[in-house]
């Protein structure tokens, strides 16, 4: 779990980064979209190094949800009885809702390509340019609604993820809670604005 939630997050700041390079214009963005598609060429085919990024997330994804289903029946298995009283106070509204909202989070994702990606789900239709793909689709409230949701979702996700990750692998204690606190929940802030910040520049006609 903890693993294949860093893999995931690295690619997430990566994300977030080539979205910031709409701000660039037209020309720096859609060349970033036609360098990642030739990274390698031309020792190796077009779209090597994406493909094989693509094989590697839907692998990491997969395995998340596999570690998240296998210690969900661990959990039950080792105490069949429900607690007869329960201290949801003691649990982050981010704990809680980690299961339901990383399966939104996940039909986002599916959407999202579907949107930007393939361009299927875009007014703009495949065989566009991504800048193009990028303007049209939020230029929509309901989408860039939507996209807000799962991004909040996630940032929740990933503030629990963080603070659990750092548990799991041992790097945390009593000592460090708090500060292991400060840095998910900040990092978590910072990068969901970073993503959010693209759609509501198109939205507001900053981005055009």
């Amino acid at each position: 779990m903890a693993v294949s939630g860093i893999i995931m997050l690295l690619y997430l700041v990566a994300h977030m980064i080539g979205n910031l390079k709409a701000f660039a214009g037209r020309e720096t963005f859609n060349s970033y979209s036609h360098w990642i598609r030739t990274i390698g060429e031309p020792a190796v085919p077009a779209q090597t190094f994406l493909t094989i990024m693509r094989i590697l997330l839907v692998v990491t994804v997969v395995a998340h949800f596999w570690a998240a289903i296998s210690l969900w029946r661990q959990a039950r298995r080792a105490r069949p009885q429900r607690y007869v009283t329960k201290k949801p106070a003691a649990q982050s509204y981010a704990s809680r809702t980690m299961r339901w909202g990383g399966v939104i989070v996940l039909a986002f994702i599916v959407y999202h390509i579907l949107d930007l990606t393939l361009g299927v789900a875009n007014p703009e239709g495949p065989g566009t340019t991504p800048y193009d793909r990028l303007v049209a689709g939020f230029s929509n409230p309901l989408v860039v609604a939507f996209y807000t949701i799962a991004l909040v979702l996630l940032g929740m996700h990933l503030r629990h993820g963080i603070w659990s990750a750092t548990q799991t692998l041992g790097q945390s204690n009593k000592r460090r809670e708090k500060t292991v606190n400060h840095f998910a929940l900040a990092f978590s802030v910072l990068l969901i604005g970073g993503f959010l910040i693209v759609p509501f520049s198109v939205l507001l006609g900053i981005i055009d």
